[in-house]
């Protein structure tokens, strides 16, 4: 009979931390660009919770991320860009209240194979050029975009179209957000990208930067050329410092995490947010990311304590030229 009671305790011991740690667990899904730094923060933050709670990330693009979120699948979802109109939408008819906290900013690189002799920086025209949604069909050989350049095919390996990253480089590029040609090699995965233009000398492609600082002995950087002297003259490459100062244009951008408003109440959630505002900065440097300003972290904290709601961009998606501190330090 002891025997039977002391199983019978230990059963519901084991019943009930099984509770507590499926009650801890915070689903995160969306940007595969903002997913390194998500990823590095929940890695940190589960050493330091010991058990307590789990953290699972996820990668179906912003736009993918957004439709788990909008409909209450995840607690939180991983941007590359601000959120747009049709998941404000989706999000208020479900109920689903959201809190956008600026994470660290990007810059969206230009890259080619490393034994492509040719090409060392390209302007936004000729980008657009070869992007537009007229130019499938018609722009297929590197010298109609200079006759200097090979009469050789251009094989193009981009973002996925459910990507933040798709939809600002088409608007910076082409105009229009989520407009481009669609013969290209696109993939939600920025490691599939890396092996297409890494593996093709004929390739011209683009992604988030930290995916190139993590493969730069497979990869050659194009510098921009936004042809406006405010931004500095000539070809621009995306360093640290180009982005920070904003001058790597138009392909500098903040990313971002929104929240669940329903979630953030969860002192698990509270915590994992607590601790991404106050080591994103160290963690986004080592994984390749460019780093807020302090002040910026700080204001997107006190945007959390105070559960403001909305979208600082008023919910209308990609926006070029963005300095999120300023924007912040209006509400």
């Amino acid at each position: 009979m002891q025997w039977y009671m002391k199983s019978i305790i230990t059963v519901q011991i084991i019943f009930t931390c099984t509770i507590t740690y499926a009650a801890q667990i915070i689903k995160i899904d969306g940007s595969s660009t903002v997913y390194p730094i998500t990823e590095a923060v929940a890695e940190e933050f589960q050493k330091i919770e010991k058990g307590k709670t789990r953290v699972t990330v996820g990668i179906s693009g912003t736009g993918g991320g957004f439709k788990k979120f909008c409909n209450g699948e995840t607690d939180i979802s991983n941007a590359s860009r601000p959120i747009k109109p049709t998941e404000v939408e989706l999000c208020k008819k479900n109920s689903i209240e959201y809190i956008e906290l600026p994470v660290a900013y990007d810059g969206i690189a230009l890259m080619i194979n490393p034994k492509n002799n040719w090409v060392s920086h390209m302007t936004v025209k000729e980008l657009k050029k070869i992007w537009e949604p007229a130019a499938q069909g018609k722009i297929k050989k590197w010298n109609q975009i200079r006759t200097a350049w090979p009469d050789k095919e251009i094989h193009l390996f981009g973002a996925g179209v459910d990507s933040g990253t798709y939809d600002y480089f088409t608007e910076a590029i082409v105009g229009k957000e989520h407009s481009s040609r669609g013969d290209f090699t696109s993939s939600e995965d920025d490691n599939v990208l890396v092996q297409g233009i890494s593996t093709d000398v004929l390739s011209l492609g683009f992604f988030g930067m930290a995916y190139y600082e993590n493969n730069k002995d497979k990869l050659k950087l194009v510098g921009i050329d936004d042809e406006n002297d405010a931004n500095g003259k000539g070809p621009i490459f995306p360093t640290y410092d180009n982005i920070l100062k904003g001058i790597y244009q138009p392909l500098s951008r903040p990313i971002y995490i929104y929240l669940s408003k329903k979630s953030a109440d969860k002192s698990e959630i509270k915590r994992f947010t607590e601790f991404y505002m106050k080591s994103g900065a160290d963690l986004s440097k080592e994984v390749g990311y460019i780093a807020l300003p302090d002040k910026a972290y700080e204001l997107a904290l006190k945007r959390f304590e105070k559960r403001i709601t909305g979208s600082v961009f008023g919910g209308q998606g990609s926006q070029i030229g963005v300095k999120i501190e300023e924007l912040l330090q209006k509400e």
